[in-house]
């Protein structure tokens, strides 16, 4: 490999075997090279191919003014997002992982902390990303000294989980936890109940419920292939449940303009039977 451009003394820009163009990260892997100099192999710790140009792009001129060990952590921080979460995760993550954990922890450093208005939302309807949120607050912790405040663990998630949509549009995640809290209101005030918000059946539930809103929000379009036999018998005998979705096709419909699907309302009527079910 042939070095196409030097942004730091630990990062470069070169080509792989097939002309594309890759970033690539070692230690002191640049030091006293130039543009056309080769990189040894031993010297590189990790590869980056985004596909996208402009966060390549916009990846590139952030990775020229950052520490390589900011690098290493939100690297390490993302693979483990990736094992642990179970939707894709945009290329966009290096770039706003990266650039919030430099901002937040030189905010820290000036004593300046930033309130998390979502953070019950998020810990309510986005356990997982949270988790990893916490999960890097803690490495912080460790590796620089400083303890980031728990709206910090939540802004993470946040990063996570815009992530996960398609295109990762950070301004999805507001008018995704409000959906889901509408449709949730829907359910609570349809059975006239409120729910173990700790328990497992929950959790399945919102599970479900960030799956279906984020395709929604993403157009992304649901194959329609239920089985007529099987929505007659869910409606016969989760009869209350099916109502109550038809509630919540009403506002999908009225509020976003959006169809759902009779697969949709087949499985969301599942998880709302179940959910009110295991709540007596």
């Amino acid at each position: 490999m042939k070095i196409s451009k030097v942004l730091n003394n630990n990062v470069v820009i070169t080509t792989d075997q097939s002309q594309n163009e890759i970033i690539v990260m070692g230690r002191g892997i640049a030091f006293k090279k130039k543009v056309g100099d080769d990189i040894s192999s031993e010297a590189i710790d990790k590869v980056y191919r985004l596909e996208n140009q402009t966060i390549l792009s916009q990846f590139q001129e952030l990775l020229a003014d950052l520490p390589l060990e900011y690098l290493e952590l939100s690297n390490e921080i993302i693979e483990y997002a990736r094992r642990e979460l179970s939707s894709p995760i945009n290329d966009s993550i290096y770039i706003s992982l990266t650039d919030h954990m430099h901002c937040a922890i030189e905010r820290s450093k000036k004593g300046m902390t930033v309130k998390n208005v979502l953070l019950w939302d998020i810990k309510r309807f986005f356990p997982d990303e949270y988790q990893i949120g916490c999960k890097t607050v803690e490495k912080i912790k460790e590796q620089y000294g400083i303890q980031l405040p728990d709206d910090e663990a939540g802004f993470i998630a946040l990063h996570l989980v815009n992530a996960q949509t398609e295109n990762g549009d950070q301004g999805n995640v507001a008018e995704l936890t409000q959906t889901m809290q509408d449709i949730i209101n829907i359910v609570k005030y349809f059975f006239k109940t409120t729910f173990d918000e700790e328990s497992v059946y929950f959790y399945r539930f919102t599970t479900h419920l960030k799956l279906f809103v984020s395709r929604m929000q993403n157009h992304t379009p649901h194959a329609d292939e239920t089985d007529e036999d099987l929505l007659a018998m869910v409606k016969v005998k989760y009869r209350n449940a099916y109502q109550c979705v038809q509630k919540i096709a009403e506002l999908l419909e009225n509020q976003y303009q959006y169809q759902m699907s009779s697969d949709e309302s087949l499985y969301l009527t599942i998880h709302i039977a179940r959910l009110v079910q295991k709540n007596r």
